[in-house]
């Protein structure tokens, strides 16, 4: 748990400098985590936008020009479908929105670079298996 606090506090430092500098490209160091625990990816890699209940109010929110989505509604905003393949090419190729400055989540985009240029097959598993984590987060 101090782990994860520690890991929020510095997220939230990190996240205030982009924030208040928004031409200068921050990187927020984590900690490589295993490709097959979605929970533990999403804990270390979105949770500190996305909260970890999910729902967009984690601690580096505030700070974001663009609130962070509420991952728990994607099935309801889908029409009932948890839309998979669409958060597979998110998470593989980024979104532009002004919170993140650019295609890439601040976070996953140099993590799944540098982790996996050359095994696309870790790539496809950490993918597959933070949306099979997401999915299991979806409001009833």
């Amino acid at each position: 748990m101090l782990k994860y606090l520690s890991l929020l506090a510095f997220a939230s430092i990190a996240v205030y400098g982009i924030a208040q500098q928004p031409k200068d490209k921050v990187t927020i160091p984590v900690h490589q985590t295993a490709a097959t625990n979605g929970h533990e990816m999403y804990a270390n890699y979105c949770a500190s936008c996305h909260g970890m209940d999910g729902k967009g109010h984690g601690p580096v929110a505030p700070v974001l020009t663009t609130p962070p989505t509420d991952l728990t509604l994607l099935t309801r905003k889908n029409g009932g479908k948890f839309p998979d393949t669409h958060i597979a090419a998110i998470l593989q190729f980024g979104v532009e929105t002004r919170a993140h400055g650019n295609a890439e989540m601040p976070v996953w985009g140099p993590i799944l670079g540098k982790m996996n240029r050359a095994n696309s097959q870790e790539r496809q598993l950490r993918i597959s298996n933070l949306c099979r984590y997401l999915e299991s987060i979806q409001a009833k």
